[in-house]
């Protein structure tokens, strides 16, 4: 393996040129900046889609059996089927409807769930965390109701206020369709520090949302939490296939939107960032283009000394493999210690240029997550080592082409 060893010569050895040991650095530094960067940004991305995952399902459900026209009897026997399943671990009733709560001349609309106080908390953790009030005291026949913080902002309430609720089906009477009206009392605050939820939710006790929509002893449907979140769509799929009746649907069919953008995004950016380390990579094409062309005189004499093409091509493809070796890895080794250190060093900047990078009153979260999948880094690393291999193909098989009496001519 001496073309190993002279290539790695040639890689520490000091050039004549000392511009050619500059633009060798350059393209180093190039691959360790491309991946250090691709492997930062999809780990802020991967903690970002994490981050928004976690609260939305702080109060959805990861699986919703609903029924057909928003009624479905005999729910208790549904549920008992439904937790038979071995990743089922709660299950609570809902009843869903829409309305318009006023408060001191304030008006906003708001999506109206009935919940089972004590079961609820089961699928919807953030409902638990109920500032001014328990959950618990949701109790039927008192109509009180629970309100997202926002929402609460909104209308101008706290704990102990009246607000009126107002249902889209009307009643008809001689004058014609009058809306329905429902004064209740405000049992506490929900935070579920995700927008849609804390702006647009009001809970109220499953019994006084039955009255309210007219729904007898029926309800919208019910609502499970698994073990593991990811497991949601193959246990819906194996639920809808036993309960044909119902219509079930899991967490990721509620923001297909957001979550297929987010994805979408993400795979953007991986393409846009490795074709930086593309660029990179491929300086390394120059740059051995120009050691060919500064020592010609030596690969001369190896030739003369009995070194066929294909070493001298070796000797060359090694001195740029281990070029793009030194950058991928220092790109990968300084990437990961950023990503694993985001939370620390965005404060850090943040409070040296007097600015809040994620604003929380635009974003839904204050605070830049990180997330870093080592299927991403190791990705990262061998596309990397690829492109830096392709690019030492052409320099190398020059070298190889190098004629020995040309080459001394003028030695």
């Amino acid at each position: 393996m001496y073309e190993f060893l002279i290539g790695l010569r040639y890689t520490r050895a000091k050039r004549r040129n000392g511009f050619i040991s500059f633009i060798s650095l350059i393209s180093i530094l190039g691959i360790a900046l491309g991946v250090a960067a691709l492997i930062i940004v999809l780990s802020v991305m991967n903690g970002f889609q994490g981050e928004v995952r976690d609260r939305i399902l702080g109060m959805a459900a990861h699986v919703q059996i609903s029924g057909a026209d928003n009624h479905l009897a005999n729910w208790s026997a549904v549920a008992e089927q439904a937790a038979r399943n071995p990743h089922v671990k709660a299950t609570a009733p809902y009843v869903l409807g829409q309305g318009l709560l006023t408060a001191g001349g304030q008006v906003k609309g708001a999506l109206i769930r009935g919940i089972d106080p004590a079961q609820e908390p089961g699928v919807s953790p953030a409902v638990g965390n109920v500032a001014g009030g328990k959950l618990t005291d949701l109790l039927p026949g008192q109509f009180g109701v629970v309100l997202g913080w926002q929402l609460a902002n909104d209308l101008g309430v706290r704990t102990g206020d009246k607000v009126t609720l107002i249902t889209p089906d009307g009643q008809v009477t001689p004058a014609g369709m009058i809306p329905r009206f429902r004064q209740f009392t405000v049992m506490g605050v929900f935070r579920a520090d995700y927008y849609p939820y804390d702006a647009g939710v009001a809970l109220i006790q499953i019994g006084d949302a039955q009255k309210l929509f007219r729904m007898g002893d029926t309800v919208s449907g019910v609502r499970l939490r698994l073990d593991d979140p990811l497991l949601a769509r193959n246990v819906a799929i194996d639920l809808g296939n036993q309960m044909t009746s119902a219509y079930v649907s899991d967490w990721s069919m509620e923001n297909p939107t957001y979550f297929r953008a987010v994805e979408i995004e993400k795979r953007m950016m991986f393409l846009i960032l490795t074709l930086i380390v593309a660029v990179a990579a491929f300086n390394l094409v120059s740059t051995l283009v120009m050691v060919v062309t500064d020592k010609q005189a030596d690969i001369a004499i190896l030739r003369t000394l009995g070194a066929s093409p294909g070493s001298i091509m070796k000797i060359f493809m090694v001195q740029g493999a281990v070029s793009g070796f030194v950058g991928t890895f220092t790109g990968v080794v300084g990437g990961v210690i950023i990503a694993l250190n985001v939370g620390t060093i965005v404060p850090f900047i943040e409070r040296v240029l007097g600015t809040h990078i994620l604003s929380p009153d635009v974003y839904l979260i204050a605070e830049l997550p990180s997330k870093v999948e080592w299927s991403d880094v190791s990705s990262i690393g061998l596309i990397s080592l690829v492109l830096a291999l392709l690019a030492t193909i052409y320099p190398s098989w020059r070298a190889s082409r190098v004629n020995p009496a040309e080459a001394l001519r003028y030695e």
